[in-house]
């Protein structure tokens, strides 16, 4: 076993990589030192015990997933709200990360049976459409209509993360074109 002081952060890393191949339960702390090579001792630096780990990762999940929201929903110079919303969906499509998807699916599965992990999705989830309700309003759409599609964005967003890749390349543009299409139709320039 390594000697040197491992940092908060191997931890937490290690720790999100564990969630992301299990889910909650199969973050535990001795398994933990094992992946980072260090006696379990470690991690008491860092973490009072296992719900303190829990409860820094759902902290940092939340505040990573606004951040990232905040950033990226951000208008660039001469971007309409529009351009915004082409741009989301083009960088959650067309770059997807596994890993970020794994984690927020390990995360949302916490949630069905935690409730500070549910207080957690649910901040995020407010903020996200916090950011893109605005979007839609921006294109004349009223607050009802602009939640909805907020919320028909996200359901697709996330929903291609559950679905099988699609083996026709041109078949999944055609297809990604067409729902961008529904998502904005409608909507006043």
């Amino acid at each position: 076993m390594r000697e040197a002081k491992t940092h908060r952060d191997a931890w937490l890393d290690a720790a999100f990589a564990m969630l992301a191949e299990g889910g909650v339960d199969n973050v535990r702390v001795e398994p933990l030192a094992r992946r980072l090579k260090v006696t379990k001792g470690g991690f008491y630096w860092h973490f009072k015990d296992r719900a303190d780990l829990l409860a820094v990762m759902l902290v940092r999940w939340r505040d990573g997933r606004a951040e990232v929201i905040t950033r990226h929903a951000q208008p660039g110079p001469d971007e309409t709200a529009e351009d915004v919303l082409r741009r989301l969906l083009a960088r959650y499509l067309n770059h997807p990360n596994p890993r970020g998807a794994a984690i927020e699916m390990g995360v949302r599965d916490w949630a069905r049976h935690d409730a500070e992990a549910a207080e957690a999705v649910a901040a995020v989830d407010h903020e996200r459409l916090s950011r893109v309700v605005p979007l839609f309003e921006a294109l004349g759409l009223d607050v009802d209509e602009a939640q909805a599609r907020a919320r028909l964005f996200y359901a697709y967003v996330f929903g291609q993360n559950l679905l099988s890749p699609s083996t026709n390349a041109a078949e999944a543009e055609r297809q990604k074109d067409r729902i961008t299409a529904i998502l904005l139709g409608g909507c006043g320039r």
